[in-house]
């Protein structure tokens, strides 16, 4: 089905980013005929909805990076937004815990990173102050950072939605989009915004329209906004984009204490920076239950969270075997960066492999911080989160967010942690990319 006379902007992915882009540009373009499109029925079902609900303050990512500048401003914004809709959030803290003297130099290096991004209020503490801030942890130091906080980021997503459908934005939900392409204009449409903003509409730009196919037919916009985390590449790619770079998925999985909170906050182990991830962590929940996890293990498929290993009942349950599956595999394992990946880290994907299949392995490594967690009893059935991680051909994780543009077209092509926590100011960033491509 061919919309009669177009939308301004499509705004492709439910995700948090995906809707917080749409939200950008209703507040830019009052009265602009936006779209919202994502292959799920419902909101937040991929990333949004499968991750840990920290926001993070800004510790880790290199100063000057779009990573370090957009999280600490868009963990503010988060906050802000949360107090304003009601949703229920809390700055609960984090430490960074060194348990052997040899990573208390990385610690110092974290601390000066975080204060070079302006993370407010970090600082070193000692054995003692650990055990004021968190009674079950233990360790030779850490770094506290107060501003870390927790929400779930889908409540979130879904308050952004009800936002904006009371803006008449529109909704096409369990809706593929399998390709994109520009061609020329078959009807024109001024909005009333651009129209009192003395701009020229994205619809009428060059006379052209983006094209958004799905099964039964294509929707046509002035502009897209391609915001599609874990098929983002492949968007791109049919858009006219390099295949370089490609997600490449990594399932996480976590598991859930029994009893009442271990940890007031979370706690972090210090990471190593030869290694692309943060290492399994202890965070409290927003609903007050207790995450350990996740795991980090390179696979096959975009959306496996029906592919558990041996933590939910030590039975491995077969893979689903689809076209879709298939392909995503496919383009997986031939890709360069793949296995320039598990050259690069195959020792690491061992150790995270061991622990994908002992729960006991698992539950040890957090142990090392709060020793109680290895013996509190935990859910039989394991969550999973499927990360969409970039990697270059060269085999290359992409260390930053990225935003591209083809004719038509802007994309975001890596924005995997902490783009849940950055979604308000990556947002931003985002227009900012589309409204000077139309300039």
């Amino acid at each position: 089905m061919l919309a009669e006379d177009g939308y301004d902007v499509a705004v492709l992915g439910a995700g948090i980013v995906g809707l917080a882009v749409a939200r950008e540009v209703t507040l830019r373009r009052p009265g602009a005929r936006v779209l919202v499109v994502d292959r799920q029925p419902s909101v937040a079902q991929h990333q949004t909805g499968h991750n840990s609900g920290v926001i993070h303050a800004g510790v880790y990512y290199a100063p000057g990076s779009l990573k370090a500048r957009l999280c600490v401003e868009g963990a503010r914004l988060m906050y802000e937004y949360c107090d304003e809709h009601a949703i229920p959030v809390e700055r609960c803290g984090k430490l960074i815990v060194a348990v052997r003297d040899d990573e208390l130099p990385r610690l110092n290096d974290l601390e000066a990173r975080g204060r070079a991004n302006g993370v407010p209020g970090l600082r070193l503490v000692g054995p003692a102050e650990i055990g004021e801030l968190e009674p079950a942890c233990r360790g030779v130091a850490a770094l506290h950072s107060p501003a870390t906080g927790i929400v779930d980021f889908a409540a979130v997503a879904r308050a952004i939605e009800a936002e904006l459908r009371g803006k008449d934005v529109q909704f096409a939900l369990g809706c593929e989009i399998t390709a994109i392409r520009r061609e020329p204009a078959q009807a024109s449409r001024h909005s009333a915004a651009d129209d009192a903003a003395g701009a020229a509409s994205p619809a009428r730009a060059g006379g052209q329209s983006t094209v958004l196919v799905h099964a039964e037919g294509a929707f046509s916009a002035g502009w897209a906004i391609v915001c599609a985390g874990l098929w983002s590449d492949r968007l791109a790619v049919s858009a006219g984009a390099p295949a370089d770079p490609r997600v490449v998925p990594f399932r996480g999985a976590y598991l859930r204490l029994t009893g009442p909170p271990v940890v007031r906050g979370m706690v972090y182990p210090v990471p190593d920076p030869a290694l692309p991830f943060l290492g399994v962590h202890i965070t409290r929940q927003i609903d007050g239950g207790v995450m350990l996890g996740p795991t980090a293990l390179l696979v096959a498929t975009r959306d496996g969270y029906r592919q558990p290993a041996r933590l939910t009942s030590g039975i491995r349950q077969p893979l689903i075997h689809s076209r879709e599956t298939l392909r995503d595999a496919r383009e997986t394992l031939t890709w360069p960066g793949t296995w320039g990946v598990a050259r690069d880290f195959w020792r690491t994907g061992l150790t995270e492999l061991a622990m994908a299949s002992r729960r006991a392995l698992f539950v040890g490594k957090c142990a090392q911080y709060v020793p109680a967690v290895g013996s509190i009893a935990i859910e039989r059935r394991a969550r999973y989160g499927v990360r969409a991680q970039a990697v270059g051909r060269n085999g290359r994780l992409v260390d930053d967010f990225v935003i591209a543009q083809t004719p038509g077209a802007t994309h975001i092509r890596n924005a995997p942690s902490p783009a849940a926590t950055s979604s308000f100011a990556l947002a931003r960033g985002i227009v900012d990319e589309f409204e000077a491509a139309l300039a």
